[in-house]
């Protein structure tokens, strides 16, 4: 066991556990931030998608001592009231069926947006690729990532 200061949020927390422990199981066993979601436990289903420095990546496979000092941003903390401009067009094209992987594809969608304010169709799919939803509403995800993109862009 080891101590480690996570950076969650903007606030600094700080939990015991081994150094390869995966962060899905900090948030969720540790911290009690339980929006990120368990899908397969070898980063190929995105449900457990969180910001690491402003970049999306898969919880279930990133060790807490792989963090270090890098900022971590979760589902929670993307937005204080659930209007970020992602979370505002998921409800608009109204994207969610059963919602389980949907803050996993919300994170990766917002991380593109922060990272490319104005992708193209291609960018989108490249970068949601991965990102399974089990129930197919990809068409309805690839329209909100580009309805969040206008309205960040107008």
């Amino acid at each position: 066991m080891a101590t480690f200061k996570l950076n969650i949020n903007g606030e600094t927390k700080e939990v015991d556990v081994d150094p390869n422990t995966p962060m899905l199981w900090v948030l969720r066993d540790h911290l009690n931030l339980v929006g990120t979601k368990y899908g397969c436990g070898i980063a190929q289903c995105g449900s457990c998608a969180i910001h690491l420095g402003g970049i999306a990546v898969r919880a279930c496979v990133l060790t807490v001592s792989a963090v270090g000092n890098q900022e971590i941003t979760t589902i929670e903390g993307l937005s204080e009231n659930a209007d970020h401009p992602v979370q505002k067009a998921w409800l608009e094209v109204d994207v969610p069926q059963c919602g389980y992987c949907q803050p996993g594809q919300i994170m990766t969608a917002a991380a593109l947006l922060d990272n490319n304010p104005n992708p193209s169709d291609s960018e989108i799919e490249m970068a949601m690729n991965g990102n399974i939803c089990r129930c197919g509403t990809y068409t309805r995800i690839k329209k909100a990532v580009q309805l969040a993109a206008e309205s960040t862009n107008s």
